[in-house]
């Protein structure tokens, strides 16, 4: 057996896998986002920790036999999430999350200190990465600063409470700014600009490597056996990637999670940073990829949910799905977070446009569909612009439940969209598959197969036309405010 955990922001998600890839026990336990502060978001790393072991003990219930025969756990999770320890290895404040705004002048600093900070990053400096964060940690709170041993991602946050061990991967280390992304090393350079050296940093393995064993006491306390080893796990996007079978040079997907992703498979380090398109390294060896990210996707949905008394998300899409189209000049910006690619602004903001007495639950909740789609548009095309090339594409993530909102999003895109047997479980279920590549029980290859195909949806003719007038709208309406948004 093989576990999968996914450190999410809205859960911590858990699944066993056997040796057919078959799920045979999940469990899910959800989180809280603290917003203290405008542009601020963070969490506390211990809900984390504890979120982890709820889901230990709902996976024991359920098959306390499959639990204890648990070889190896996989690791992914939320990006860019900026957890400080002291020498002590103690949490000396909440994480900053990768959706926290707070820090845009310190990208600028960041920047403009190392001549070479983009080709080194691959990447644009953002708020939402963890270089700017410690610049800002350094500036407003010195004191937890200095006291700064090391400095841990989310997921790897939870291996140190696992394994006792300091350790990052790849993919997710390639989100700090801190990476060299073309050699897969912390760059001094860049960590220097940060007030940082390699002492603060992780020990750096592959996604498919062992990164430490269970520690005893807590495979006691949970029902795990002995000997349970921890892979290097993987960021959640290229997490994703492997539950999806997105390893090979052109292969993509869609993720429809908290946030929004749009990701591609490379054989080789290509930076776009002028797009804000985001170039990583993959969490398997020798492997890169490139995306397109929007800080409000599902989370749009679950907002506009709450925001008009609906029942609960499938609620509200069976009533948009029954009352049709019928406000073409209604428009909404999902920016509910700022946003990332194309426009790398913090300030942006969301916004409903262009209503009227007509307009009812079912119509804001169906134009908030369609504007989390344009978003994906702006991604697609700063993807093409790098270079990309999309055949199709397949979807993961809680919104991949919705033929609704994928109708829209494969017109919006005018490209044909592929749904997968388990594409809801995401990178917890490629997190299970690094698993047991790191303890030799198949290759890469074997083992990071594309589940089976259920469905395809393919664009709607008739459509094409309608959202591409409504797509130049959208965009226009952003440029038309983005002064607003700053002011």
């Amino acid at each position: 057996m093989y576990l999968g955990l996914d450190i999410g922001t809205s859960a911590v998600k858990a699944i066993l896998c056997d040796e057919g890839q078959i799920v045979v026990a999940q469990a899910e336990v959800p989180l809280e986002v603290s917003r203290p502060s405008p542009h601020y978001s963070e969490q506390n790393p211990e809900d984390w920790w504890r979120a982890v072991l709820s889901a230990f003990d709902q996976l024991r219930q359920q098959n306390a036999v499959a639990l204890a025969s648990v070889k190896s756990i996989g690791l992914a999770g939320q990006m860019h999430g900026a957890v400080l320890l002291d020498q002590a290895g103690e949490v000396m404040r909440p994480a900053i999350l990768w959706n926290d705004g707070r820090s845009a002048a310190e990208c600028a600093e960041l920047e403009a200190s190392v001549p070479d900070f983009r080709n080194i990053s691959g990447n644009i400096a953002m708020p939402g990465f963890t270089s700017p964060k410690l610049l800002w940690v350094k500036k407003n709170e010195p004191e937890i600063f200095a006291k700064t041993a090391k400095v841990l991602l989310p997921k790897d946050y939870v291996r140190f409470c696992l394994t006792g061990e300091y350790v990052a991967e790849m993919s997710d280390a390639a989100g700090t700014l801190w990476l060299d992304v073309a050699n897969r090393d912390w760059s001094d350079d860049l960590l220097a600009a940060a007030g940082l050296d390699k002492s603060h940093m992780p020990r750096l393995v592959e996604g498919t490597d062992i990164s430490g064993s269970l520690k005893t006491e807590i495979a006691g306390a949970y029902g795990f056996g002995k000997d349970v080893f921890v892979a290097g796990g993987a960021g959640d996007n290229a997490g994703g990637a492997v539950g999806i079978g997105a390893v090979k040079p052109g292969s993509a997907f869609l993720s429809l999670g908290t946030s929004g992703v749009l990701f591609i498979s490379t054989d080789k380090f290509s930076p776009n940073p002028a797009d804000a398109v985001h170039t990583f390294c993959h969490c398997l060896p020798d492997t890169w990829h490139q995306m397109s990210v929007i800080l409000s996707a599902a989370s749009c949905l679950s907002w506009v949910t709450k925001l008009t008394g609906a029942r609960n998300e499938a609620a509200l899409l069976e009533e948009i799905e029954a009352a049709g189209d019928q406000f073409d000049k209604l428009l909404f910006l999902p920016y509910l977070s700022g946003e990332r690619t194309p426009h790398n602004d913090p300030d942006a903001m969301g916004v409903f446009f262009g209503l009227n007495h007509e307009c009812d639950r079912a119509a804001l909740g169906r134009v908030v569909l369609e504007g989390v789609s344009f978003a994906f548009v702006d991604g697609m095309d700063a993807l093409l612009a790098a270079g990309a090339e999309f055949n199709h594409i397949s979807v993961i993530g809680g919104g991949a439940r919705s033929d609704l909102w994928g109708q829209i999003l494969a017109s919006a895109l005018n490209c044909e969209l592929s749904y997968h047997e388990g594409g809801e479980l995401g990178p917890a279920f490629g997190a299970a598959r690094l698993a047991r590549i790191s303890v030799g029980d198949g290759t890469i290859e074997e083992i990071c197969q594309a589940p089976k195909v259920v469905k395809v949806i393919k664009p709607e003719a008739d459509k094409r036309d309608y959202y591409k007038k409504k797509i130049s709208r959208y965009r226009q309406l952003y440029k038309t405010l983005r002064p607003a948004f700053t002011a």
